[in-house]
């Protein structure tokens, strides 16, 4: 997104709320996933809130003139694996580039803290997700059926080196 005005912030307890019901909202109408989706996103977030490192994971918000865009979360998974979780852009700001911008900060965000490889979890239907991670060199490393969130999906893992 070229738009100067458009920046990452960290994540604050204020965005929690919006975090989670964007999610519910959103794969809810998209996918057909049912509350435990949103019930999923909700944990993810409140164990962030309470036991995160600064130092080597980071919530990062994209905003617009304070509006909120998107997001996208790197964690730890173990000493040298982040892991990317909670990457979202609402749907007027999807194909302006910011997916790439939040992408490519969480990315280099792990780099710099440390780790030597990331990994992520999605679904096959994540078409452009997925398309994205395909791009910044992410490589699909194993899918399978699932009944998950009340619909029949493709689980994938993907993972790239840093």
């Amino acid at each position: 997104m070229s738009d100067a005005r458009v920046k990452l912030r960290a994540m604050t307890v204020a965005d929690a709320e919006w975090l989670v019901e964007q999610h519910r909202q959103l794969y809810a109408r998209e996918a057909g996933f049912d509350h435990t989706f949103g019930d999923l996103v909700r944990d993810i977030v409140a164990d962030f809130m309470a036991d995160h490192d600064p130092i080597r994971e980071r919530a990062m918000i994209a905003v617009k003139d304070d509006r909120r865009l998107g997001s996208i979360f790197c964690v730890r998974q173990d000493q040298n694996t982040a892991k990317l979780r909670l990457f979202l852009l609402v749907p007027g700001a999807r194909g302006l580039g910011l997916g790439h911008m939040l992408l490519t900060a969480c990315m280099d965000f792990a780099r710099q803290s440390g780790y030597t490889r990331m990994v992520l979890w999605s679904h096959k239907s994540h078409v452009a997700a997925c398309a994205l991670y395909a791009r910044h060199g992410f490589r699909l490393t194993d899918e399978q059926p699932v009944h998950s969130f009340g619909v029949d999906l493709i689980s994938q893992n993907w993972e790239i080196n840093l």
